[in-house]
């Protein structure tokens, strides 16, 4: 008599669309994460341009994508070496206006809180 009930009950069509909708939702939170844990989410974060690593995968795949001639190139490289120092300057700058504003605990506190990874 229980199975003849759920078999009713889910040819009741909001029932069965409610059941169906949390089904979708939950085999796709499962892939998900699924894929998540296998490496895609490392694909997800780049290295930042203004980091030497980075700024070298930014000029070559700008230098590949465009079909860059060695001069552009160069001139590229000097673009982004002069944003990499003007990006630091400003980090710099902020991190400066910051620890005006805090003791030395909380300037402890504040470096440690950012060199931890980002979640």
């Amino acid at each position: 008599m229980g199975t003849y009930s759920a078999v009713r009950t889910l040819q009741n069509p909001k029932i069965g669309i409610a059941f169906t909708l949390v089904l979708v939702f939950l085999v796709g939170a499962v892939v998900g994460a699924l894929a998540m844990n296998v490496g895609v989410h490392k694909g997800l974060h780049r290295v930042p341009f203004w980091t030497d690593s980075g700024k070298e995968i930014s000029l070559h795949r700008l230098q590949k994508e465009l079909d860059l001639t060695p001069e552009q190139t160069e001139q590229l490289k000097t673009a982004l070496d002069d944003f990499s120092r003007y990006y630091q300057d400003v980090l710099a700058i902020g991190k400066t206006s910051i620890y005006k504003i805090l003791n030395d605990e909380q300037k402890h506190k504040f470096d440690r809180l950012m060199n931890e990874p980002q979640k």
